[in-house]
């Protein structure tokens, strides 16, 4: 009998009290790290774009806004009612915030402050979950667990958990999927916390945005393809196609919980995010393809437009003149699809490689500079941001100029490292993360148009966890941690 052999049955013990101790020492430094980033010297947040009125009527209070130079740090639910008619699992926090606020006293009010505290938690959380979940020594998972905070407390990031806005669910529903999915292939009742998390965080994070669904196959996908420690056959397969089915079935019931929204032309949208494809597919057209730089006829051409609409060129849905004001727009309304503008992409690939290599910058750039960090009470000016953990976001702004040729390498090293790692549940998390950082970025730079910078943070929040999550695996697995996860009779 071997020296492992006969120390085996102590392992799994002595490995959960020190994965139980590990995970409450990082969970309450993370907390205290996060807290005293948000409040001190005092609280930030993210300002209202203008879509901000959507997070708050799903937490019931009626809001009509412009986009704002500084942070609301409480909003106070007017008299009246709203139509919930967007979905934003950001909302769902917004109402735990207001309904802790009511116990202490703040009726009828939304604190950011409190709502700032509560998703702290989560993220402390999280981390916490996924540093338990790395088959590493507690050096390397240390090392892990200073990464994940600089990426989550980046001033890029942080500010969206403290806001109006549907990034900061998408931010923490992410985070919780990959502790989910690193836990799971842990033995014991390891696995179903796992899965739980992974269930409650897949939801928050596809439900966060319109544009976020598509993560949904892609962590129905990850969920399967993590080999649980030392179990097969049905006790394998039954409980993830389990989570799996209720994170879909979870998903359609939470998108049937709104209104329809209504279209442009006043009809009610039959599926989430109709009442903004012709509008994103608009912005798409006259803001990125018939952006005024290029060939503008040739470019109205292929799109099956007017020669006339040229003098739309550059100008968005929102804009003084766009063409929807043109006596000739509802004879080429039906042009402004989602189908004409893939067929343009698709028959012009060059242009599409600028487009995308644009794009590459926009995420890199992390950070759009119209949105404020302070309320008008602390004495900055309009649209002020604060600085106080710029590290991974200074360093992609850095390479933003470069587009492509600095995005494709960080992509290849993740790619890279989830392949050498894919029978591990870390691979597994990277080739997810990395997934859902090539879809965000394709959805927003060929299908939006407007506000490239913001609507690229999703992409580049993954990018920047799967580079963390990269980085670890080029350490020497724990032998008692990956013997304990994959021996478990």
């Amino acid at each position: 009998m071997s020296v492992d052999e006969r120390v085996s049955p102590s392992r799994p013990a002595v490995l959960e009290s020190s994965s139980w101790l590990s995970g409450l020492g990082v969970f309450a430094a993370a907390l205290t790290v996060l807290l005293v980033r948000f409040l001190v010297p005092r609280p930030v947040g993210m300002a209202d774009n203008g879509d901000g009125f959507r997070v708050l009527c799903g937490a019931g209070i009626p809001w009509k806004g412009k986009p704002e130079p500084f942070v609301h740090l409480a909003y106070t639910a007017p008299v009246g009612e709203c139509d919930v008619t967007y979905l934003l699992t950001q909302s769902w926090f917004a109402r735990i915030a207001r309904w802790m606020g009511g116990l202490l006293g703040l009726e009828s009010t939304l604190s950011l402050v409190v709502l700032g505290v509560f998703t702290s938690v989560l993220a402390a959380a999280a981390v916490a979950l996924i540093v338990v979940g790395l088959p590493y020594s507690r050096r390397v998972r240390g090392f892990a667990a200073v990464g994940l905070l600089l990426v989550v407390a980046d001033s890029a990031f942080f500010g969206y958990f403290a806001s109006v806005l549907g990034e900061g669910a998408a931010f923490l529903g992410l985070l919780l999927a990959v502790g989910g999915l690193l836990v799971s292939a842990r033995p014991g009742w390891w696995r179903y916390a796992g899965l739980t998390v992974l269930l409650f965080g897949g939801i928050v994070a596809v439900n966060a945005k319109v544009q976020t669904l598509m993560i949904l196959p892609l962590l129905a996908l990850a969920a399967l393809l993590v080999r649980p420690a030392g179990v097969s056959g049905l006790k394998r397969w039954l409980p993830v196609v389990f989570v799996v089915g209720a994170l879909a079935g979870g998903t359609a019931y939470a998108q049937q919980t709104v209104e329809p929204a209504k279209l442009p032309d006043g009809s009610l949208a039959a599926r989430p995010g109709d009442d903004s494809r012709e509008i994103n597919m608009f912005n798409t057209i006259f803001l990125t393809i018939v952006d005024g730089r290029h060939d503008t006829g040739a470019d109205l051409a292929a799109l099956g437009l007017p020669a006339s609409f040229g003098q739309y060129a550059g100008n968005g849905w929102w804009h003084p003149k766009p063409a929807t004001r043109d006596p000739e727009y509802p004879k080429y309304r039906e042009k402004i699809s989602r189908r004409n503008v893939v067929e343009y992409f698709a028959t012009h690939p060059w242009r599409t490689v600028g487009i995308l290599d644009r794009a590459a910058g926009d995420l890199l750039t992390a950070r759009p500079p119209y949105l404020g960090s302070f309320d008008q009470s602390a004495g900055f000016a309009p649209e002020a941001q604060e600085h106080r953990v710029p590290v991974a976001s200074a360093l992609t702004k850095l390479l933003a100029p470069l587009g492509f040729f600095a995005l494709l390498p960080i992509w290849f090293l993740l790619a890279w490292r989830g392949w050498k790692t894919r029978r591990d549940a870390v691979g597994v998390a990277l080739g997810f993360l990395l997934a859902v950082a090539v879809g965000q970025f394709a959805l927003a730079a060929l299908g939006d148009g407007l506000e490239n910078v913001k609507h690229q943070v999703i992409a580049l929040y993954c990018t920047l966890l799967g580079v963390v999550l990269a980085l670890v695996t080029f350490a020497r697995q724990d032998r008692l941690r990956s013997s304990s996860t994959s021996n478990v009779p």
